[in-house]
């Protein structure tokens, strides 16, 4: 996907999280999530842990080169080790805490995007970010990243809430490009598999039984390494 297509993508599936958020009742935001040990206010204090690193990385100076594709950002080193994932823990919590009530918490949600946005926007094509992880990436790429958190997190706060998923085409499109490579796209429809479907077994979400291994298997499908 090139630049504007991400962002795009990016700003279509926050949206649909937004509105699936808003008006959610206190009980409904203490609800559990797969995510073990966040409930549904941390999971989506998480998401905008992750979405805030962006704006700090703008400001920061562009490497000369993009080193690290999307892909290669999902490498499993020491980003996803249990000292990291606990730290990871830890600020979800604690951005979720910082809002009063649920409905300012979805507010401020939409802020953190929004800006993301309307930034991400605002950048040439071929602009160059540092992660915090050290990683010389394209913010196009990065961005990509930041799609798998809302989309992927999204199925997550879905099934939590006992909703049908609100996954986006572009955002949808996205992820699927990521895990198999655009040539190995068009083989998932043969699989008769909703986005929603696949993306869940894809990221481990649910358990493959046999056949479905099989056919994951066929499809030559890129595991990321997801904290």
């Amino acid at each position: 996907m090139n630049h504007d297509q991400v962002v795009e993508a990016f700003r279509r599936e926050s949206e649909a999280l937004t509105d699936a958020v808003s008006g959610l009742s206190e009980a409904e935001w203490k609800l559990p999530t797969r995510c073990i040990p966040w409930t549904v206010r941390d999971l989506l204090g998480h998401v905008c842990v992750v979405l805030d690193w962006l704006p700090g990385m703008l400001d920061g100076p562009a490497p000369s080169q993009a080193e690290v594709s999307a892909v290669e950002y999902y490498r499993p080193d020491d980003r996803f080790s249990p000292q990291t994932n606990s730290a990871r823990i830890a600020l979800a919590q604690d951005r979720a805490a910082e809002s009063a009530g649920g409905g300012a918490f979805a507010d401020d949600f939409t802020a953190v995007w929004r800006r993301v946005d309307r930034l991400s926007r605002a950048q040439p094509a071929g602009r160059t970010v540092r992660t915090r992880h050290g990683d010389a990436m394209l913010l196009s790429e990065f961005l990509l990243t930041r799609v798998v958190e809302v989309a992927v997190h999204g199925l997550d706060l879905a099934d939590a809430l006992g909703r049908e998923p609100w996954l986006t085409a572009p955002a949808g499109d996205a992820v699927l490009e990521l895990l198999l490579g655009r040539e190995q796209m068009a083989a998932v429809d043969t699989l008769g598999w909703s986005r929603p479907h696949f993306l869940r077994r894809a990221t481990g979400r649910e358990p493959l039984d046999g056949p479905e291994a099989a056919q994951i298997k066929r499809l030559g499908i890129r595991w990321l390494a997801l904290g």
